[in-house]
């Protein structure tokens, strides 16, 4: 039978609430008596009953986690900071992935309903009324991240649109005269949630018209946008840059590019968004638009627990952002 707070409790000469108290770093207790509890924890290896947690509870200690996939190295990311921060707070958690289908998210949902988890942190792919309608009918915490539902939720995420238009604004400066923007989800428009994609359009679009910029870039919104980008001429002489809404999509515009022996960026530049860990062995450094994913999932954590203990909804105001100059434009 393993150690219980009972058994650390005797050797301390305290009650087993203190010892509770210590071990979930509550306050109500001196800091030389914390430091001495979990000094003798340590020593006797204790583990914490998660089942008789849950029990006295009321909860599973779960937290329900929907993502599209994990192709994108930044969901990957984001769902490292949830589970580390899940897994600090005593909370495990449940990951199902939608593929980016309506339909599925939402018997992804019901599949974490049905395993009875405390909350749920959604990448959403559904919009409008009768999807917020269903959240609410859900009658458990939501918190949404990265795609935007409605103020009936907390919302993590930076300001995609000011972001990308700062970002515009920037490459405007290297005098280039011809702009192409590579975003495939925008083909998705009006059939499932793309709120993050549509901002950074919208902030592309602003940021070439307050550069003066009065042509309207080539948007390309083809699964295949390589193949788009391959029956372009970039041998005219008009100085052009590609504007990716993703890092993975500059990447492989970047390696198109260099197979065709184009220069980054004396013939083409390039911009990607996100700043992607693997950006680091790339050459020419991508220029980019960094936020710190890591915190969207540790403020996705602190929300949604907030909720299932408090009963309390925080308004989280939009994360920072920096654009990254590297040497692609």
């Amino acid at each position: 039978m393993g150690v219980t707070i009972k058994d650390i409790a005797a050797l301390c000469g305290v009650s087993p609430g203190t010892v509770d108290r210590a071990l979930n770093h509550r306050p109500g207790i001196s800091e030389k008596t914390k430091a001495r509890i979990l000094q003798v924890a340590e020593q006797m290896n204790y583990q914490p009953d998660h089942m008789a947690r849950s029990l006295a509870k009321g909860r599973t200690m779960t937290i329900g986690v929907v993502l599209f996939d994990l192709y994108n190295r930044s969901f990957s990311q984001l769902m490292n900071s949830i589970e580390a921060a899940s897994r600090q707070q005593g909370y495990f958690v449940d990951l199902v992935l939608t593929n980016k289908d309506p339909e599925n998210e939402k018997k992804c949902i019901e599949h974490l309903l049905l395993r009875k988890v405390d909350g749920i942190i959604i990448f959403a792919i559904n919009q409008g009324e009768a999807f917020n309608d269903y959240l609410k009918s859900l009658s458990i915490p939501v918190v949404t991240i990265c795609n935007y539902v409605s103020d009936d939720w907390s919302y993590i995420g930076i300001d995609d649109r000011e972001a990308m238009k700062e970002a515009v604004r920037y490459i405007c400066g290297k005098q280039y005269e011809r702009f192409i923007y590579v975003c495939p989800p925008l083909a998705y428009r009006g059939k499932t949630n793309i709120y993050t994609q549509e901002e950074r359009l919208a902030g592309c679009l602003e940021g070439l018209k307050e550069s003066g910029i009065e042509a309207q870039p080539t948007v390309i919104t083809d699964k295949d946008y390589i193949g788009s980008i391959s029956r372009m001429d970039f041998g005219s002489g008009t100085k052009t840059a590609i504007i990716c809404s993703c890092d993975i999509y500059a990447l492989e515009v970047m390696n198109h590019l260099k197979g065709r022996g184009l220069r980054i960026p004396d013939d083409v530049g390039l911009m990607g968004f996100d700043n992607i860990d693997v950006l680091k062995y790339v050459s020419p450094a991508l220029t980019t638009v960094e936020y710190a994913v890591e915190e969207f999932g540790s403020r996705a954590v602190q929300c949604v627990i907030e909720q299932i203990e408090q009963g309390t909804r925080t308004l989280v105001p939009r994360l920072p952002y920096q654009v990254i100059t590297g040497d692609s434009t």
